[in-house]
């Protein structure tokens, strides 16, 4: 056992199968790790609401062997000042650790909660500590749940049915944009502003353009739905003057219509002239169109819905 001195967070996620590469995809680029497993241990801390995918995250306090050696460490000592409770996050199978089921998980709580020198309140605590066991191995610490912010743009005055769900919208903007600060973005065929609202909730600096007006009218609709501001532009991506550190270009497509190669071309040719990093949304492969405007494809991923199937890939 030993008490973390350095801080150590460990994320556990939640998935539906058809989204599992894309989750890989949004860790590889959020946290530099690739695993199958549902869970990652590392040095780096983000906002657990960021993903779409995160369920928990716990900044460890306590590492132990065994759950008597856990209880005998944490004895006693002062965690915070504030009202607390304790929480075991086993509510799933995690890695190769079964869940713990609900009565369990009391027990294990309670005999934590007692051990710790403080004030409990089960009902409004001003902090929640969190229990996680992987691999034989007992971890304690500040829990953090993840709010499912994407779920709160469900719903939106203006949409259709071809859009990317909010979903993949969002996991699609932490692959491009890992790191926001200081990080300036365009969405040049923003369509009814789905990435827009993902990426302003987030307080990602982009703006949206797009070359049907009332789309443009739709996507402004929808951003100020949701009280948030930024400019979206009527007008085609060969327009764009200005330069970005982050493009992410959903090709167009609708039931009634798809852009010819050459149409795709044009506008991977001009996503390449406007931006250093450009993530690409597509209904087919478009690898020899990327590379042939001279993009060097660093990470790529499919979003599945039933049959139809996305294809995401990261260039610089």
């Amino acid at each position: 056992m030993k008490l973390i001195k350095q801080p150590k967070y460990i994320y556990t996620f939640v998935y539906h199968p058809d989204e599992f590469e894309l989750c890989r995809m949004e860790r590889r680029s959020l946290f530099g790790i690739d695993t199958e497993q549902n869970f990652i241990i590392t040095d780096r801390k983000i906002n657990p609401s960021r993903s779409p995918f995160i369920e928990d995250c716990l900044e460890v306090y306590v590492k132990a062997h065994s759950f008597e050696e856990l209880k005998q460490i944490i004895n006693g000592i002062k965690f915070t000042d504030s009202t607390y409770k304790v929480v075991c996050l086993n509510k799933m199978d995690i890695g190769n650790t079964k869940k713990i089921h609900h009565p369990e998980r009391r027990k294990i709580e309670r005999q934590i909660g007692q051990a710790i020198d403080g004030e409990p309140d089960l009902n409004q605590p001003d902090v929640i500590f969190g229990l996680l066991y992987i691999n034989e191995c007992w971890y304690f610490g500040k829990a953090t749940k993840a709010e499912s912010i994407w779920r709160k743009h469900l719903h939106k005055p203006n949409s259709y049915s071809t859009a990317l769900s909010t979903r993949v919208a969002r996991a699609i903007v932490n692959i491009a944009i890992p790191e926001p600060e200081g990080i300036r973005a365009i969405d040049p065929c923003c369509g009814i502003g789905t990435v827009l609202i993902e990426a302003l909730s987030m307080n990602i600096d982009i703006v949206g353009r797009d070359i049907s007006p009332l789309v443009c009218v739709g996507a402004r609709e929808n951003i100020a739905y949701f009280g948030y501001e930024t400019t979206v532009t009527k007008g085609s991506i060969a327009d764009v003057k200005d330069y970005y550190d982050v493009a992410i270009v959903d090709l167009p497509y609708n039931i009634y219509s798809h852009l010819s190669p050459e149409q795709e071309y044009d506008i991977i040719q001009h996503a390449r002239r406007i931006a250093d990093r450009v993530l690409f949304v597509s209904i087919k492969p478009i690898d020899d169109l990327v590379q042939k405007a001279g993009f060097t494809i660093i990470d790529r991923s499919v979003a599945k819905k039933s049959t139809f199937v996305r294809f995401i890939l990261l260039c610089e």
